[in-house]
């Protein structure tokens, strides 16, 4: 998933199997796999890895959650797949770059060893991994989705980024408030079982 050329010799084998082992690996081994994981001047896979785990959300929730999008011509698949595919197609894509953008501004500041623009695109991308899962209509579920994508991010940067812990964990705050808290809901969530547990 590192490498998306014909000869993946150094990086890793494309396709189905590659996604869903590089899914595995970010998930479980985050500070190898952003160590190993992660190429220089290449963002496609990290970006593919992002597109398809907005699908997945996406289409879970339309799946198992009642007007989840506003119904276009009198059709609820219709309206599915119109919504879905402006959310993996277009806000997929642009958000990733636009927050990656941004990071690297922060980066600049207070990174002098930084890694380049395509490893933070990758770095988002990936840390994405667990919200795999944010479309499952469960408050718990979509919650603990965006802290772990939160604390896989804060990993991508200290480790492709060379940061102390601290100065990963200041530098991801926009990023992973905007992509998890806000775009994958996480946020409303955890305000959800906040206010279930009386606390606000």
């Amino acid at each position: 998933m590192t490498q998306w050329v014909e000869s993946t010799e150094g990086g890793r084998d494309r396709g189905p199997r590659a996604v869903a082992r590089a899914w595995f690996e970010v998930a479980t081994a985050p500070s190898r796999f952003f160590r190993t994981g992660v190429a220089a001047g290449d963002q496609a896979p990290g970006l593919t890895f992002a597109m398809l785990v907005v699908l997945v959300a996406e289409l879970t929730r339309f799946a198992f959650v009642p007007d989840a999008y506003p119904v276009v011509a009198d059709s609820t698949l219709l309206s599915g797949a119109l919504w879905i595919g402006v959310a993996v197609l277009l806000v997929a894509p642009a958000g990733l770059h636009l927050l990656a953008a941004v990071e690297t501004l922060l980066l600049a500041a207070f990174a002098p060893d930084r890694g380049g623009v395509s490893e933070t695109v990758q770095v988002i991308g990936y840390a994405s991994a667990p919200c795999v899962f944010a479309g499952i209509p469960a408050p718990a579920v979509r919650a603990v989705c965006g802290l772990y994508a939160f604390a896989l991010l804060v990993v991508g940067i200290r480790v492709v980024h060379s940061v102390s812990t601290n100065r990963a964990i200041g530098l991801a705050l926009v990023p992973g408030v905007v992509a998890f808290g806000y775009g994958f809901r996480a946020l409303d969530a955890i305000d959800t079982l906040l206010r279930n547990w009386y606390i606000i």
